[in-house]
């Protein structure tokens, strides 16, 4: 009898420690304004975040859970943390001790399991701000009328959210960063206009968070770039979308935003970041200016797409994005491709086609602008100068246009915010006034 008693207690002991949840991974991104750890676990915790002081330190308690990765292969550099330890607390529980260099504000939650990724702790450390003289960019009737249009480009994804997952493990949000510093590097030489990226490097941010940085640095324009998947591989080609409030215009749009909006699943959103007045505000969307001039500049952007590769659909499409509920803020989606299209994820992988298609959502932005410039810029103020408007032909050059016209080479570039010499067929410009 005494036998199959202590048998009956190292089978709960060893049941016990069989059902003790396990940290498989631990991943950490750095992101301008905070540090993102996560601890990837096999089943749902619960836990304690403990703030310690002399020195300072930070102590997560994780109930009944082993580790079951290394902590030393964690990158700290240009983070607040300058060291990790663990240790086993009360002998079933995992202590997790991070050495501070500098005052943070930590917020912690755990993720419940969903088709995205498995259950996760996440911390994320956010730095206290300082207190900067620095200024930004405000679209005030007082300042001169001659202020750069700011063009907000949103890689889309980042950090532990990949995105779509093409062959040869080719990710999405590697990708899309590319064609977007392109796009970005593209404005930054022409005159009158000044792009901001909402995601500089690889690290996540919120949905909600991508708007809302957009709307704080006074943007004109968001533009969101991404090279999604589809269930079917054949699917290929590039489209643009804008917002949607009556439902999807198709049922591959529809799928496309549901995938994309399931990011915050895979990045982590607590409670405090989720809307809470767009609801009323979209009501009155489309009694707006805002939707409208999307569709628009979206066309124009699908036009210079064409040039470079096959479309998806020839027409702009809407859906229910996320991404794109900002209704003071003229929005639109690009799926630069099907990275789940092995041959259009050959394409997307080089460097070359990455700078093809930056130019071409490029040129579309541009000729938006040019054509409707907001008030109070430099491109409505040399607009308002009274030049007249020509479309480039096949054959033209800038030189000869400007001795055509009779005007400086110099004045029609600055005039038109050209840097280099590369015009396209179709493409307007403004003839100064001499």
């Amino acid at each position: 009898m005494g036998r199959t008693w202590i048998g009956a207690i190292l089978a709960l002991l060893l049941t016990s420690t069989t059902w003790a949840v396990e940290v498989h991974d631990v991943r950490l991104w750095r992101a301008p304004d905070h540090t993102r750890i996560v601890f990837d676990l096999t089943g749902p915790v619960e836990h304690k975040l403990i703030l310690l002081d002399n020195p300072s330190r930070i102590v997560v308690d994780v109930e009944d859970t082993r580790l079951k990765t290394s902590l030393s292969d964690l990158k700290l550099d240009k983070t607040p943390v300058s060291r990790i330890r663990s240790g086993v607390r009360e002998g079933d529980d995992l202590r997790v001790v991070l050495d501070m260099g500098a005052k943070v504000d930590p917020r912690s939650f755990v993720l419940k399991a969903n088709q995205q990724a498995g259950d996760r702790l996440v911390l994320d450390l956010y730095d206290k701000k300082k207190t900067s003289s620095s200024t930004t960019v405000k679209k005030s009737v007082k300042q001169s009328a001659k202020r750069d249009i700011i063009v907000a480009i949103d890689a889309g994804h980042g950090g532990e959210d990949p995105g779509a997952i093409g062959p040869k493990r080719r990710r999405e949000k590697v990708v899309v960063l590319a064609i977007a510093r392109e796009v970005a590097r593209l404005f930054e030489a022409d005159k009158g206009f000044k792009p901001t990226l909402i995601r500089s490097g690889d690290y996540y941010i919120s949905l909600k968070g991508r708007r809302d940085l957009a709307r704080k640095r006074q943007a004109d324009l968001f533009v969101s770039i991404h090279a999604d998947a589809f269930k079917r591989k054949e699917a290929h080609g590039a489209s643009v979308y804008a917002l949607s409030t009556r439902g999807a215009t198709s049922t591959a749009a529809r799928y496309l935003a549901q995938r994309e909006n399931a990011a915050d699943l895979v990045g982590g959103v607590s409670l405090s970041d989720k809307d809470d007045v767009l609801a009323g505000v979209l009501a009155d969307l489309s009694m707006t200016s805002t939707l409208d001039t999307s569709l628009k500049l979206g066309g124009k952007v699908l036009g210079r797409m064409d040039n470079v590769t096959k479309l998806h659909k020839e027409r702009v499409e809407q859906a229910g994005f996320a991404v794109l509920k900002s209704p003071d803020i003229p929005s639109i989606l690009v799926e630069t491709g099907f990275i789940s299209n092995p041959e259009e994820s050959r394409k997307l992988a080089s460097s070359s086609y990455q700078k093809k298609m930056a130019r071409a959502i490029h040129a579309g932005i541009k000729d938006w602008f040019l054509a409707h410039p907001p008030s109070g810029t430099l491109i409505a103020w040399q607009k308002q100068q009274g030049g007249r408007q020509y479309v480039i032909a096949r054959g033209d050059t800038l030189s000869g246009i400007a001795q055509r016209f009779n005007v400086s080479l110099s004045s029609l570039k600055s005039h038109n915010g050209i840097s280099g010499s590369k015009i396209m067929v179709g493409q307007k410009l403004v003839i100064p006034t001499t």
